[in-house]
């Protein structure tokens, strides 16, 4: 990940006993300096796109796939949205299966709870979407049946219920190809420090000195 490469740099006064003057500094990566998606890339549709994260595949291999560069990994969790890469990033099958394992035991295939399965009447129209969390003893009419009911009800085990919700990780929202340049470039201008009483460059600023006292 370039990203850090990217800071620009605070100039501290040395605090190691092994400094040879009191001039002497020691160059920190501005970690507050934070690159921001400009809101009107941020806002539009045109300038992001869906992404289906495979199986097994890192941040890095996703930049490769989209940018051609695995240095970019830091472009592709920025965009997303991904601050947590351990949380947020999705786990391969095998370890959200160990995983899963690890926190149920025993329960791992217990019932966690139910939810519906999708119905249509005679037309195709749906009168009752899938997925919707009910009782396990929910009913509706039955639409081919003037007297039955239906029970459209499929339970959800703990390693189901992980696992959907690691699926939903796969699916990210990031920056398109076309775009990269406009970001980077916006990027590399939040990065340059303006002229102030602590410039030295555009990449690098200097703290106070309080080793030296003025005279006067």
């Amino acid at each position: 990940m370039n990203y850090f490469r990217e800071l620009p740099v605070i100039q501290y006064q040395s605090p190691f006993s092994t400094r040879s003057t009191s001039e002497e500094y020691v160059n920190v990566k501005n970690l507050f300096r934070r690159v921001k998606l400009r809101d009107d890339l941020k806002q539009s549709i045109t300038f992001l796109q869906n992404y289906y994260v495979k199986d097994g595949f890192r941040p890095d291999q996703v930049a490769e796939d989209l940018y051609g560069r695995q240095d970019l990994d830091w472009v592709v969790l920025h965009t997303a949205g991904i601050v947590n890469v351990r949380d947020e990033w999705p786990l391969t099958s095998k370890e959200i299966y160990d995983y899963s394992s690890n926190k149920y035991g025993d329960d791992l295939n217990q019932i966690r709870y139910y939810q519906t399965k999708e119905v249509k009447n005679s037309l195709g129209n749906v009168i009752l979407p899938k997925d919707k969390v009910v009782d396990k003893d929910f009913t509706i009419p039955d639409p081919s049946s003037s007297t039955a009911t239906l029970n459209p009800v499929i339970g959800v085990t703990n390693y189901e219920y992980e696992s959907k919700i690691n699926e939903d990780k796969r699916n990210i929202t990031i920056l398109r190809p076309s775009y990269l340049n406009v970001f980077l470039l916006d990027m590399r201008q939040i990065m340059t420090y303006s002229k102030s009483s602590q410039y030295v460059n555009n990449r690098v600023v200097r703290t106070e000195n309080t080793r030296n006292t003025d005279p006067n």
